[in-house]
């Protein structure tokens, strides 16, 4: 399996020759300094062959490949685009029920001219944040202090921002001694029926029922080199191959980048990222994410309560109906979904 890359520099394997390049352009630097020669021009034509490098290998990358960039350790995390988007943020805690949890923040906050409520996942940025948030993994907690905010913001009329960034929700026995599996479903249940608009984001980790626990919205997005997948695609690996080296492979066939998932109808939009990842360029990464939650916002706050709920259900019951399915079972699924919307009950097949 390949490696991570070069996590003290911040490179990935895939990304030789730009280290390179960027090696060279720091040695004619130095030089520079220290011999009083100018290089300028030798380094402006290193910089564009730089540019053109990380657009020809970021324009063609693999699942796997997205998958590392996803997981980059300089990649904004939660607390950045809180920084960097949110004005006037004030964090909420605790889910009237057991604690706090640390891998998900939930507050009030401003986003363009939107007072809205954001729920995230946090994974930490240090060593000891890491362990605090378990790496980005909530538990049941969480999701319970998640929809505890989300129905205060839906009394007062708030908008509803997630961004999401998981490998999972935390898999420990005291996280299932405590219902994180019926805590992820009741999330789903009553995020689908929430009165108030609901934009959801993957800015980088997408994973399995942790992701989806808030991800259920009126639109749902995801950055450029975020992936948004059932299972990781190690633990995928391990399940099929028993052997987790087959990890490349399995993040192929799961079909979890941006582009792959726009194809199935899975997700409504792919926010671009700047030349070479989100790692390299985190304020227009974050504006990219600002501007598409500023126009889903405008969008959606034209609907009536009524429409935003319809338009919400007919999107999650025909999720997935872009993959490829016999023909003649389309019409059924269909009529299922108008069967279902009008009130009626239909022994048709759900979507996938």
């Amino acid at each position: 399996m390949a490696s991570e890359g070069n996590r003290s520099g911040g490179y990935l394997d895939f990304e030789q020759k730009v280290v390179e390049l960027e090696q060279q352009v720091e040695e004619l630097r130095k030089l520079s300094a220290r011999k009083g020669i100018d290089f300028s021009i030798e380094i402006r034509r290193l910089e564009k062959e730089r540019i053109a490098e990380l657009k020809r290998v970021y324009s063609s990358l693999t699942a796997w490949q997205t998958v590392q960039v996803a997981r980059h350790p300089q990649r904004p995390i939660l607390t950045d685009y809180l920084n960097l988007m949110v004005r006037d943020f004030r964090e909420l805690h605790g889910d009237r029920c057991f604690g706090d949890d640390r891998a998900t923040m939930v507050g009030i906050g401003q986003i363009a001219r939107n007072k809205v409520l954001i729920v995230g996942q946090n994974k930490g940025r240090t060593t000891k944040e890491k362990i605090a948030c378990n790496f980005g993994c909530p538990n049941p907690e969480g999701y319970r202090k998640a929809l505890a905010k989300m129905k205060f913001a839906e009394k007062f009329g708030l908008p509803i921002v997630t961004l999401i960034d998981t490998p999972g929700a935390y898999p420990g026995i005291g996280a299932e001694e405590r219902g994180q599996a019926q805590a992820i479903a009741v999330n789903l249940t009553e995020m689908s029926r929430l009165k108030v608009p609901i934009v959801c984001i993957c800015i980088g980790e997408g994973g399995s029922g942790g992701a989806l626990g808030i991800a259920v919205g009126d639109r749902l997005a995801m950055l450029e080199f975020a992936y948004y997948s059932v299972i990781s695609p190690e633990g995928c690996a391990a399940i099929l191959w028993r052997d987790g080296s087959q990890a490349p492979d399995a993040a192929q066939a799961l079909k979890l980048t941006g582009k792959d998932l726009l194809k199935l109808g899975l997700i409504d939009a792919i926010v671009p990222e700047p030349v070479g990842g989100a790692h390299r360029n985190v304020h227009d990464t974050v504006y990219n994410v600002e501007s598409y939650i500023a126009k889903s916002l405008t969008d959606l706050r034209r609907l009536t309560t009524e429409q935003l709920l319809e338009n919400r259900y007919r999107k999650w019951r025909s999720a997935g109906t872009g993959c490829a399915v016999p023909a003649e079972r389309k019409p059924a699924r269909i009529a299922a979904t108008q069967g279902a919307a009008a009130g009626r009950r239909s022994s048709a097949p759900a979507p996938v």
